[in-house]
C-alpha cells in the first residue's frame, strides 16, 4: 500500500469525529434531544399552538368512546369521559407550562423533576410505547378506510398506513407546522358538518343517544362502570408528551405577548383533552346511531361510523370517498406526531444508556416496527384492555412529575423550582420519581389483573393517580430533596435566565463540537477552561467533561 492510498484512509478518530459532526447535524435540525433555543423559535404562539392541536385529530377517541358507550351506557360513558378529562388536564397544565416556559420536552423535564438522569430512561420507554400504540390504533383505523374504500386488504392497508408517514417524519417542526396548520380546517369540516346535520335534522337522534343503556347495563349510573371508562380514557394521559414537543418551540414570554402565551399554552397544552372529550363523546354518538344498521363490532369503526352520517346528509356516491378522506387526513396528521415523537423519546433513551447518538431516523424505524407489529396482530379488536392496561402506567408517571412541580417545587419547595436536564447536574436516580412510579404503577397493575379481588379492578386508575400523587411529596421530604441535583453550579458565570424569567439566549462555542449553543444548553468542562453542550455531555464515554459532584 503506498503512503499516498495509506494516508487516504479515514482514522479512528475521523470516524469519531464524523459521528459527532452528523449527530450534530441531525439534533440541530429541530433540536433533537436538546433545550430549544430562542434564535429557532420564530413561531408565533398561535402558529405554535395550531400545530400542537393538529396532532390531535386522531381518529382513535371515536373508538374508545364508541367502545365505553356500547359497554356502559351513555350516561357512565359521559360520566367516564369527564372524570378522565378532568385529571387529564389538571396534570397536563405544571407539564404544558414547564414546556413552553422553559423549551425542553417532557424527557427533559421528567430528569429534573423526580427521576434523575438516567432514572427517567424507564418513562421515556413508556411514552415511545404510547406513540407505537397510539400509531398502530390509527394505522389499524385507516386500514379499515383503506379497505372500505379501495378494496385493500388489512394486511397491506397496515403497510400502507406505516410507510407513507416516513417521508414527512423525516423533517421536524418547520415541515410538521405547515402539514398540521393547512390540513386542520379541512379535518374540522369533515368532522363537525355530519354530527350538525344529523342533530338539526333528526333531533330524536339525541334522545336514543341519551337514553342507551349499553350492552349489559339498565341506563343507571354505576361506579364501578364510570372507573372502568375513565381508565380506558386515561391512557390518553400521555397525550401532553405529544403537545409538549410542539410546545417547546413557543417564543419567550413578555409583558407585549403574555396574554396570547398563556391562551396557547393552556389551549394547545392541557386544553387538548377538552376536544379529546368531544370527540369521545361524538363517537358514542356515532356509534349509537349506526349500530342497528352495522352491529356493536363495526359500530366502534371511526370509517363505518362517518359513513353513516355522510350517508344521512349527501348522495350516496360522495360518502365513501368522503369518509376515507376524514380518515386518512387525520391518520396522517396524528401518525407524524407518533412517528416524530416516539423517535425522540427512543433516541433519547439510547443516547444516555450507550453514550451513543444513533441518529433519529433508526428510531423512527424502530417504533414504526412495532407499530406494525401491533397492526398486524389485530390490536384493533382488544383496544380497551390495551388501553386499560397501559393507563396504569401513563397514569403513574405524569401524575409523579406533574406532582413533583406543582407541589414538591412551588408548595414544600424541596425541589429545585428552575428545570435541570443536563449530565453532571443530576444523580443518576432520583427515589423521589422513581418510587413513586414503580409503586403505582406496579400496584395498579396488579389490581387492573384482579390479583387484589374483583371489587377493587375497576379501581386501579384511581390507584394509579392517588399512590403516585401521596408518594411523590412523601418521599421528597424524607429524602429531603437531596437526590435532585449533583451539583448546584454548572460553572459558567452567565446568568441561565433573562429578566422576564425566560432561558437565557446568550450564545458560546461548545468545546468538543465547536457549535454556538445558547446558555442553558451548556455546563463547565471538567478538563479545560470551556463549556460544552448537552449532547456532547450524554455522549461522552469517558466522562472527561463531566463536573464532578458537589451536592
Amino acid at each position: 500500500m503506498s503512503t499516498t492510498e495509506s494516508e487516504s484512509l479515514p482514522t479512528a478518530a475521523d470516524t469519531t469525529k464524523a459521528a459527532d459532526d452528523q449527530a450534530v447535524r441531525e439534533t440541530l435540525e429541530d433540536y433533537t434531544l436538546r433545550f430549544a433555543p430562542r434564535s429557532y423559535r420564530r413561531w408565533t404562539p398561535m402558529v405554535v399552538a395550531t400545530t400542537a392541536l393538529g396532532g390531535i385529530a386522531y381518529m382513535a377517541d371515536f373508538s374508545i368512546g364508541a367502545g365505553i358507550g356500547l359497554s356502559h351506557g351513555t350516561g357512565n360513558a359521559l360520566l367516564a369521559i369527564a372524570v378522565a378529562a378532568v385529571v387529564i388536564f389538571v396534570t397536563g397544565f405544571p407539564l404544558a407550562y414547564y414546556g413552553a416556559r422553559y423549551n425542553i420536552d417532557l424527557d427533559l423535564i421528567t430528569r429534573g423533576s423526580g427521576f434523575g438522569y438516567y432514572g427517567s430512561v424507564l418513562t421515556s420507554v413508556i411514552f415511545a410505547s404510547f406513540t407505537f400504540i397510539f400509531f398502530a390504533l390509527e394505522g389499524s383505523i385507516m386500514a379499515q378506510g383503506l379497505k372500505l374504500g379501495l378494496g385493500l386488504p388489512l394486511w397491506l392497508g397496515y403497510l400502507v398506513s406505516t410507510f407513507m408517514v416516513i417521508p414527512l417524519v423525516i423533517y421536524g417542526m418547520k415541515a410538521l407546522s405547515r402539514l398540521q396548520v393547512w390540513t386542520t380546517p379541512v379535518w374540522l369540516l369533515l368532522m363537525v358538518a355530519p354530527l350538525v346535520y344529523l342533530i338539526s335534522n333528526d333531533p330524536d337522534t339525541v334522545g336514543r343517544f341519551l337514553a342507551y343503556a349499553g350492552r349489559d347495563g339498565d341506563g343507571g349510573v354505576d361506579t364501578a362502570s364510570v372507573l372502568l371508562g375513565a381508565g380506558v380514557c386515561l391512557s390518553l394521559i400521555a397525550q401532553i408528551g405529544e403537545q409538549i414537543d410542539y410546545l417547546r418551540f413557543m417564543p419567550p414570554k413578555t409583558e407585549a405577548n403574555k396574554r396570547a402565551w398563556w391562551t396557547a399554552v393552556v389551549m394547545a397544552g392541557p386544553g387538548w383533552v377538552v376536544l379529546g372529550a368531544l370527540k369521545q363523546a361524538i363517537g358514542v354518538f356515532l356509534a349509537v346511531y349506526i349500530l342497528a344498521k352495522v352491529g356493536p363490532a363495526a359500530a366502534t369503526e371511526p370509517i363505518q361510523q362517518f359513513r353513516g352520517a355522510f350517508h344521512a346528509m349527501m348522495p350516496a356516491w360522495m360518502v365513501i370517498p368522503l369518509a376515507v378522506a376524514l380518515v386518512v387526513i387525520s391518520q396522517i396528521k396524528i401518525n407524524v406526531t407518533n412517528a416524530y415523537s416516539g423517535s425522540l423519546a427512543w433516541t433519547n433513551s439510547f443516547t444516555r444508556v450507550t453514550r451513543h447518538y444513533p441518529g433519529r431516523m433508526v428510531f423512527v424505524l424502530v417504533n414504526l416496527g412495532f407499530a406494525l407489529a401491533l397492526m398486524e396482530a389485530d390490536m384493533f379488536s382488544f383496544l380497551n384492555s390495551i388501553l386499560g392496561f397501559y393507563s396504569n402506567c401513563a397514569i403513574a408517571w405524569v401524575v409523579t412529575v406533574a406532582t413533583d412541580i406543582g407541589i414538591n417545587k412551588y408548595l414544600l419547595k424541596v425541589s429545585p423550582l428552575q428545570p435541570e436536564f443536563r449530565r453532571g447536574m443530576l444523580h443518576a436516580v432520583n427515589p423521589v420519581g422513581v418510587v413513586a412510579f414503580v409503586a403505582a404503577s406496579g400496584l395498579s397493575i396488579a389490581m387492573y389483573f384482579h390479583a387484589l379481588g374483583d371489587t377493587l379492578q375497576p379501581y386501579s386508575p384511581v390507584a394509579a393517580a392517588v399512590i403516585a400523587f401521596a408518594l411523590t411529596p412523601l418521599t421528597a421530604v424524607a429524602t429531603k430533596g437531596r437526590y435532585y441535583l449533583r451539583r448546584t453550579d454548572d460553572g459558567v458565570d452567565e446568568p441561565l435566565l433573562d429578566a422576564d424569567g425566560n432561558p437565557s439566549a446568550v450564545t458560546l462555542d461548545c468545546h468538543v463540537c465547536h457549535q454556538p449553543y445558547e446558555r442553558p444548553d451548556l455546563a463547565a468542562c471538567a478538563t479545560h477552561d470551556a463549556v460544552v453542550c448537552s449532547l456532547c455531555l450524554s455522549t461522552d464515554k469517558v466522562g472527561d467533561h463531566v463536573l464532578p459532584a458537589t451536592a
